[in-house]
């Protein structure tokens, strides 16, 4: 937690921590994490296993993180060079990556960052990885080792690498 404070990391109520959570804003931009939620970073804090520590970072002036309230993360890294904004109730498995970049902006062939927006009560699974310009909609569950790379609607099981909607809730 004091290293959130030393971040400038505005921190919700009974925000809790397993291991240690990284944080890095960048000067000027926002980190908002809002009220009950929990970070697990320590390999056995999660029945499933994590390979490394939550980090939460923001990479420019401009960057907006908003977490909603009652989130859990595990193993997770999230990454705004724009805009994420991640709603309440959402639940991310071990390992998962939530980046709204490419995060080689000095490099041609990569586009500009776009933002990232996770609906509440949505689900990712272990090892998800979600990148720039992606909208997942409320009560959403994405399967274990999925490629987000297109908007996922609502209400929806979507699944695979590229994700794509596989039934409806």
């Amino acid at each position: 937690m004091l290293h959130a404070m030393w971040w400038g990391v505005k921190l919700g109520s009974n925000t809790k921590f397993d291991g240690k959570c990284y944080f890095k804003r960048y000067p000027k931009s926002t980190i908002k994490i809002g009220d009950n939620c929990e970070f697990l970073s320590r390999p056995n804090s999660n029945l499933i296993g994590i390979d490394r520590p939550c980090l939460v970072s923001t990479l420019t002036e401009e960057a907006y993180l908003e977490v909603g309230n009652n989130c859990g993360f595990s193993g997770t890294v999230i990454g705004a060079f724009t805009s994420i904004k991640i709603g309440n109730n959402v639940r991310c498995g071990a390992n998962t990556l939530i980046t709204d970049s490419d995060w080689h902006s000095d490099d041609p062939r990569v586009g500009p960052a776009k933002p990232v927006v996770i609906g509440n009560n949505v689900w990712l699974g272990i090892n998800v990885v979600v990148l720039k310009g992606v909208e997942i909609g409320e009560n959403t569950v994405i399967g274990a080792n999925s490629l987000v790379t297109k908007n996922i609607p609502a209400n929806v099981i979507a699944a695979g690498n590229p994700c794509r909607e596989i039934a409806k809730l």
